[in-house]
Formats: C-alpha cells, structure tokens, sequence
C-alpha cells in the first residue's frame, strides 16, 4: 500500500501470502532500470515503506500486540538509514563527512577513527529521526486509505499471491482479473466494496522462479 502509494519507491511487482524460508510473506518491488544512484527523497520514500509493516500491525493490533515479524524490516531500514547519515552526507546535522569507519570501530570490527561521544548520540539521533519519521509518514498513509488496505488484505487472504497490476484492481473492489466471475459479483452501487471481491478459488498459475512456494 505504501509502495504504490510514494511515486518514487520501486514498482510493485508481487505481494504474497505464503510463508517462505523464514518470511511468512513478502512484498517483491522491482525497479525499472538499474540503479546506481539512490537521491535523499528516494530514501525516505523507501524507508517509509520498509516501515509500513510495523505501522500495520500496530494499527491493526496495538501497540501492546506488536510482534518480531517486523524485525527484518527494522534491520533494513536500520541499515540504509546509517548509510544516508555516515556515508552518504544525507543529514544536514551530521554534514558531509564519511563516519563509517568510525561506526565499524565503535561496534568492534575495526580500529576506526576516534570520534567524540558527542558525535556519536548525534549520528544516532539522525538515524533514529530518518526512520521515525519513515514510520510516521506510513502509518498516515495506512490510517488514510484504511478502506484499500482493508480489501487488499481480504483479497491477499483470497488469492494468497497477488501481482501488482492486481493489487490495483483489488484496492478498487474490483477482482483482480479482468472478467473473473464479474456475472457473480454483488452490485456494490458506485462505491466498491471488499463484497466485490469474488469468493472463488484462486487460479492455478505457470510457476516461475519468482514464484514463493511453501517451506517444507
């Protein structure tokens, strides 16, 4: 939802269901042409993303009920949040400076440079600011278009795997394929619906390397 939302987060190519590995599920972006360089507003956009998954649980269970499905994403956007500020001079506070080896350092790895204690809580204050205000700006996104999430959750819990041109689709009410049992789909008025969602079994698909499948 956040993905298809922020114009400059990659495109959305699969959001799935099925557990796989260690993932109960996974959202698959990919971008349309290589990437070598990454600007500040991508980032931010990426992180906002990479964070919706801990703002979705604790809109749709609290706070208290928060869970360690997160920790992935909190361990990605740790990492490129400490990227913008130590090594690629994203934060106004921090400057333009290339404070990785001293992070590596500070964490043991390497002898690193010496840096003030003071130094150190602002570099952390940065990282900490990058991804709270990630994590602000997708849980206001999730809390606006409570009625898309909601109908793409139920169409997920349908159809288990979803492409990005039908999770488009879905978030509207509409099924996801063009034609798919549009005879037996209540008339939801104007307004869409999650009704609108057919309540079939989904299609047996080609699989592809891309393609989850259930672990063992």
């Amino acid at each position: 939802m956040v993905g298809l939302t922020l114009p400059k987060c990659d495109p959305v190519y699969k959001a799935t269901i099925i557990p796989r590995g260690g993932a109960l599920g996974m959202v698959v972006s990919l971008p349309e042409i290589d990437r070598l360089n990454w600007h500040r507003s991508e980032c931010e956009e990426n992180l906002a993303m990479t964070m919706a998954g801990k703002a979705a649980e604790i809109i749709k269970y609290g706070a208290d009920n928060v869970s360690n499905g997160p920790s992935g994403d909190i361990q990605q956007a740790s990492a490129l949040a400490r990227a913008m500020v130590l090594r690629w001079g994203m934060s106004d506070k921090v400057g333009n400076i290339d404070y990785s080896e001293a992070h590596e350092g500070y964490n043991g790895k390497t002898a690193g440079l010496s840096v003030s204690a003071n130094t150190k809580e602002l570099i952390e204050a940065e990282v900490k600011r990058f991804i709270q205000e990630a994590y602000d700006r997708a849980f206001q996104i999730l809390t606006d278009k409570n009625e898309e999430w909601e109908r793409l959750a139920q169409g997920l819990l349908e159809y288990e795997t979803l492409t990005g041109e039908e999770i488009k689709r879905v978030m509207k009410g509409d099924p996801p394929q063009i034609g798919d049992d549009e005879d037996d789909t209540p008339d939801a008025g104007n307004a869409p619906s999650v009704t609108a969602i057919p309540k079939t079994k989904p299609k047996n698909k080609p699989s592809s390397d891309l393609e989850p499948e259930p672990s063992a």
